[in-house]
């Protein structure tokens, strides 16, 4: 199972050091939220860079760097709490595969394209946070190597990742305050962004 996590705090910084970086800039950038209005307040977030869409800007272009800043915003504690604990478990084994630079820029790419799907499927006024949609991007490109790549795979984590999908998904629809389409966004996005990577590797 790839996504045991056995290394000591020291060992998973320098295993991990984009995951470790990643993390650490969501919990500072939550700390600094909670200190200047709350983490769960609207105009705080828009401040701190939280992704905004309006009937007159639907894509939010006005401000384009949101949809970077916004991955690393948080809306409440149980919300990072259940963000970092996914990057923390599945992002590692990623973060191996790809090497530390392409798995940082797959993380931001992921992200923005979730909130690029956000802005797709949604109007009026919308306001986005969270590392869902690259952390779902993990998952697609895991999702990729269960269907593709099952000699790479062992069966507990192929079951793993089935089961987080399904469940996540489900959970998304049933739970109005989740922005599902950032979900599906980043997943669509990590399934063939880590395609791509892959046949590059391969022509190589």
């Amino acid at each position: 199972m790839i996504f045991l996590r056995y290394e000591t705090f020291r060992g998973y910084l320098r295993m991990y050091p984009v995951t470790a970086l990643i993390v650490a800039i969501n919990i500072v950038m939550f700390i600094i939220t909670m200190l200047n209005g709350g983490s769960e307040d609207g105009y705080t977030l828009y401040r701190f860079g939280a992704f905004l869409q309006t009937e007159d800007d639907p894509f939010g272009l006005d401000e384009p760097w949101r949809y970077v800043t916004a991955i690393f915003l948080h809306a409440g504690f149980m919300h990072l709490f259940y963000n970092l604990i996914s990057l923390i478990i599945f992002a590692p084994p990623l973060e191996r595969l790809l090497g530390h630079v392409r798995y940082g820029l797959f993380f931001i790419v992921t992200g923005v394209v979730g909130n690029l799907f956000s802005a797709l499927f949604h109007h009026g006024e919308v306001l986005s946070v969270g590392a869902s949609g690259a952390i779902y991007g993990v998952y697609g490109a895991f999702l990729f190597l269960s269907v593709f790549g099952k000699h790479r795979l062992d069966e507990g984590s192929r079951k793993t990742v089935y089961s987080i999908l399904i469940f996540g998904l489900i959970y998304s629809f049933l739970v109005p305050t989740i922005n599902i389409w950032a979900h599906v966004g980043g997943g669509i996005a990590g399934f063939v962004l880590y395609g791509w990577f892959e046949r590059k590797q391969l022509r190589r």
